[in-house]
């Protein structure tokens, strides 16, 4: 049985009143939908904060190797773990131990044993959802 992490309270919660994100895997490959989803939430006034091991500047952003290494990663409203599902749950236990607020896990990404660590944690978490489709649902 799959549980819900989509609670659409708190998706429209994590857009509206987020102000930093921090994407793990956002290199500097434009092709690459992290990289969309990432744009969309600078030009919707989110701060972004590039996660790759590359460690590059990202979008006008210092990149950081891991989210250990992001200066004040307590103040990361939302981890987006554009990862595969099977390199999600390791992102998650990041996010939980830096101190984030919440995790968003994009369409295919599902790992719901991370998901539930994290909500057992405190963080809010959706999972499976695209950020962009949900920015025009809130409409």
């Amino acid at each position: 049985m799959t549980t819900d992490f989509a609670d659409q309270a708190v998706i429209r919660r994590l857009l509206n009143e987020s102000r930093t994100w921090a994407f793990v895997g956002l290199g500097d490959n434009p092709e690459r939908e992290v990289h969309s989803q990432a744009r969309l939430m600078q030009q919707r006034g989110k701060r972004i904060i590039p996660v790759h091991p590359a460690a590059r500047e990202v979008l006008g952003e210092k990149g950081y190797a891991s989210l250990a290494d992001v200066p004040d990663a307590s103040e990361v409203d939302v981890v987006g773990v554009y990862r595969r599902a099977e390199h999600a749950g390791q992102a998650v236990d990041e996010a939980i131990a830096a101190g984030a607020k919440a995790v968003w896990l994009p369409l295919q990404v599902i790992d719901e044993a991370a998901a539930r660590r994290a909500r057992d944690a405190g963080l809010d978490v959706v999972m499976d959802r695209c950020p962009a489709v949900e920015w025009a649902l809130r409409r």
